[in-house]
């Protein structure tokens, strides 16, 4: 296990940003997971996790075609001075369409149009969502680094890349931060990612910390999700892999209650425990499971706890694939070979 302190109070770095070792993804409020919260019941979760000490919210284009931006934006906005705000381009909403699309010119626009419906003037951490294979990465990036020089973006990021494609970006302008899926079920960064990430100086930025809330104390429930609910087309839900995982989930439970504390502090205790450069963004619509993730940072767990966690769940005893078959070959990691 990575040596950190004993706990994850202090900060950590994205480029030149201090930030708390958690932050918030913005997704799930706009986007994927079912029915969206009402806007204002959105905005009031937003202003809510300012007042819990989040700094870095983390947003992108396609989270509900750009609202999630728009929502941020009207949320947020008076308080710029005090987040630090991320934003991605290359994938979008196209006439009700995702489209993966890292062509500079449209990367361009994306950012315009991100600026607008953020209402700032910079956005600090810009990411590449995915990597478009019909255009080289240096191409995307090269569009981004523009976008830095133009004074648009502070920082640029990638999401869900190979240690290859990383080192590849990074040779045309300086990567602060990479997003992929990191999770105790989810192990893709272990592949390679989190070491070059480490050895580059890039932060390692960990959506779906917590299972796409699988680890929370309120497992997704497949007779009554909704059916444009994201989850319902992944095959680690699906029929023939869920109850084995809820197996592992039932072991989970009873370490995290014999080190008291909930499965979701437990669950991110591990994926910060990997690293001082990795940074957790788990996403929720309820404040008082906000306050839960938040209060991790003050959490104490003994390495041979996090390391039972990891040795339940882990690439070897999950259930299924990341993702179905249609969307795998979409992602560089999964192309790469690097599955789990």
């Amino acid at each position: 296990m990575t040596d950190v302190p004993d706990a994850f109070r202090a900060p950590r770095r994205i480029g030149p940003f201090e930030v708390p070792a958690v932050g918030l993804g913005c997704m799930n409020v706009s986007h994927a997971y079912g029915v969206a919260p009402a806007p204002e019941d959105a905005e009031r979760l937003l202003r809510a996790a300012l007042d819990e000490g989040v700094v870095h919210f983390d947003t992108a284009a396609l989270y509900g075609f750009g609202a999630n931006e728009e929502l941020v934006g009207r949320a947020l906005g008076a308080h710029r001075d005090r987040i630090v705000l991320a934003s991605k381009c290359g994938m979008t909403g196209v006439d009700g369409r995702r489209v993966i699309d890292g062509r500079p010119e449209t990367i361009r626009r994306t950012a315009d149009e991100a600026l607008t419906r953020l209402k700032t003037d910079a956005i600090d951490v810009y990411y590449l969502h995915r990597l478009d294979p019909a255009v080289p990465v240096e191409d995307s990036v090269g569009a981004m680094a523009e976008l830095v020089d133009a004074g648009k973006v502070r920082t640029l990021g990638l999401s869900e890349v190979s240690a290859a494609t990383l080192r590849r970006a990074h040779a045309v302008h300086p990567i602060a931060a990479l997003q992929n899926e990191y999770s105790l079920w989810s192990r893709n960064p272990e592949r390679g990612t989190l070491d070059a990430a480490a050895e580059l100086g890039v932060a390692l930025v960990a959506f779906s910390p917590l299972a796409r809330g699988f680890l929370t104390g309120d497992a997704p429930d497949m007779a009554t999700l909704p059916e444009k609910d994201i989850r319902r087309n992944m095959p680690r839900f699906d029929a023939a892999n869920y109850p084995g995982n809820l197996r592992l989930r039932a072991r989970l439970e009873e370490i995290a209650a014999g080190a008291g504390c909930t499965l979701a502090q437990l669950a991110l205790a591990w994926v910060l425990s990997r690293g001082g450069h990795v940074v957790a963004i788990p996403g929720t619509r309820s404040v008082e499971h906000l306050r839960e993730n938040m209060a991790v940072l003050d959490l104490v767990l003994p390495d041979e706890v996090l390391r039972a966690a990891g040795d339940v769940l882990n690439a070897a005893t999950v259930h299924g694939a990341r993702y179905n078959e249609a969307t795998l070959p979409e992602i560089d990691t999964e192309r790469c070979g690097i599955a789990g």
